[in-house]
């Protein structure tokens, strides 16, 4: 499954294995951060002028602009961000994502877009783990040397049977 403006186009080997290194140091710091809690830390892994989307798989494979879950700019997810922090109107839980399978779609010395799986496991505090979502990520990424940031993520999950609390980053 392919959004457009993701496909697959062809990467100089090295530079696919540099590229997939950065993109899953970026996953493993953007997951401890969001794991950890300090949710209003999130929207500082995104460009000013960003684009942030959690849609149902079929909606995106028809095309549909429908999201569950849409912002525009940093500043609607430090809003959301801050929401979810300070708000909290459901019962504490921990939330344990888990990013794979990262694939190189491009890279240049200005932006690399990639394809990864990912699953957000949730903890209430008084209940099992329980699978809270799954599916694929879609990330277009602003290269500055070393240091990327979300300049549109696509998070398309896999099945339209979701828990109504879907309020964390994903």
């Amino acid at each position: 499954m392919l959004l457009p403006g993701f496909e697959k186009k062809h990467v100089a080997h090295d530079a696919a294995l540099i590229a997939r290194a950065a993109v899953e140091d970026f996953h493993a710091e953007y997951c401890a951060v969001v794991d950890g809690g300090d949710i209003e830390r999130w929207p500082e892994f995104f460009t000013e002028n960003c684009i942030y989307r959690v849609t149902e798989l079929e909606n995106a494979t028809c095309g549909l602009p429908v999201g569950l879950v849409y912002a525009e700019g940093r500043d609607m997810l430090h809003d959301r961000a801050v929401a979810i922090s300070r708000t909290q109107m459901f019962a504490p839980r921990s939330m344990l994502h888990f990013v794979s399978n990262v694939r190189i779609l491009s890279a240049d010395d200005e932006e690399i877009v990639a394809q990864s799986n990912y699953m957000l496991l949730q903890t209430l505090v008084e209940g099992a783990t329980t699978l809270h979502q799954a599916g694929r990520l879609f990330d277009r990424f602003a290269r500055n040397g070393n240091i990327l940031l979300l300049k549109e993520r696509q998070a398309v999950y896999d099945t339209a049977m979701i828990a109504n609390d879907l309020a964390y980053p994903v």
